[in-house]
């Protein structure tokens, strides 16, 4: 299989509609499988849009704490074949023998992101308390963001299936990435503020899709101080995004918002 970098690929399909079908071409969002490899072990296989891998690798790499900063990615490398992408990185010693550390006491994960934690102690560990100012400027700038988020989306728009992360300055999206994964789309975005390292105190993130603890944990770990989404915030995001300061608005449509954390 061969990915494009746009994210997406035609198809031709059959549309109903009235019991009347018509042989159309589609928009399909790519989802292909992403090998992440450090020092030559294998660590993950996410599955993902095969656009802006290497941000992917490098935000993933960051979000998840295996990096403390880019300073320890000494290099990276993309290739492909007939069963998915694969990215190669050479990580610092420190950052090497602390993810084998955490390999040994992992003993699997599911859709759940909690299987291989030894205590619910571990589900907060190495969290840092985000210390990002959150001004009231910024929660008046959301339904700004909000009206440009749809003109923004090229992969959604034309295939109504990827999410997007976007970060805000001023009211105005400055930078937005896609992928059929919302951890995805907003690892992208994290490691696209960190290549250009940009200032986290200058802005906030927006995301189209719920508020899951995944992505509250992300946002703490680059120090975000606002996190804005489109669907509903899950319980355990509420009360991690409380324990860590996070500040966090949901159901954002509109004019309108909630605030559950302040």
């Amino acid at each position: 299989m061969e990915a494009q970098e746009l994210g997406y690929e035609t198809m031709q399909v059959h549309r109903f509609h009235r019991e009347v079908s018509e042989n159309e071409m589609d928009y399909i969002v790519q989802e292909y499988p992403v090998v992440l490899i450090y020092n030559g072990i294998s660590h993950a296989v996410m599955m993902a849009t095969p656009s802006d891998i290497e941000v992917f690798a490098k935000g993933f790499s960051l979000s998840e704490g295996i990096l403390h900063s880019l300073m320890e990615l000494y290099s990276l490398e993309i290739s492909q074949n007939e069963l998915g992408i694969q990215v190669d990185m050479s990580i610092s010693s420190r950052a090497f023998i602390a993810l084998k550390e955490q390999r040994r006491m992992m003993v699997g994960r599911t859709g759940c992101g909690l299987c291989g934690i030894e205590s619910l102690k571990q589900l907060y560990s190495n969290l840092p308390v985000v210390s990002t100012k959150v001004s009231a400027t910024w929660l008046n700038q959301i339904p700004h963001a909000i009206a440009q988020l749809k003109i923004r989306q090229k992969i959604s728009e034309l295939t109504g299936g990827a999410h997007a992360a976007a970060w805000v300055v001023k009211g105005q999206i400055v930078a937005l990435f896609e992928d059929v994964g919302r951890h995805n789309a907003l690892d992208k975005l994290l490691g696209y503020l960190a290549i250009k390292n940009l200032n986290v105190a200058d802005g906030f993130v927006m995301m189209t899709s719920r508020a899951s603890y995944e992505l509250i944990r992300k946002c703490a770990q680059y120090n975000i101080g606002l996190l804005a989404t489109i669907s509903a915030p899950t319980s355990m995001a509420i009360e991690m995004a409380k324990k860590l300061n996070l500040t966090l608005a949901s159901f954002c449509r509109g004019d309108s918002f909630v605030l559950y954390t302040e």
